[in-house]
């Protein structure tokens, strides 16, 4: 079962853009360095610049991964592409012990 979720925004930045984004996810009090952590993008969401068909589609082109949790604090989403990408995508994340 989940401890805890939320969404995060990664960002590519402008253009030319960049192959690689993360984002720390803070705030994570009760996490533990054992803890299980998980990125995906919703076929729903939006961002500023960002439709939901971008949405939908940003997971052929972009990989998600989380870093090793740090207890009492969080983790970090990284982002990567083999194509520069441009601009913002909300990721949601989950993480449970």
């Amino acid at each position: 079962m989940a401890s805890a979720q939320g969404t995060a925004t990664i960002d590519f930045g402008s253009d030319p853009g960049t192959n690689e984004a993360s984002i720390a996810v803070t705030g994570q009090a009760t996490i533990s360095a054992t803890s299980k952590a998980e990125a995906y993008f919703m076929g729903d969401d939006t961002t500023a610049d960002k439709t939901a068909s971008d949405h939908r589609y940003a997971g052929c082109f972009i990989a998600l991964a989380c870093g090793t949790p740090v207890a009492a604090t969080g983790f970090t989403i990284y982002g990567r592409s083999l194509e520069r990408m441009q601009g913002t995508f909300q990721v949601r994340w989950i993480w449970a012990d």
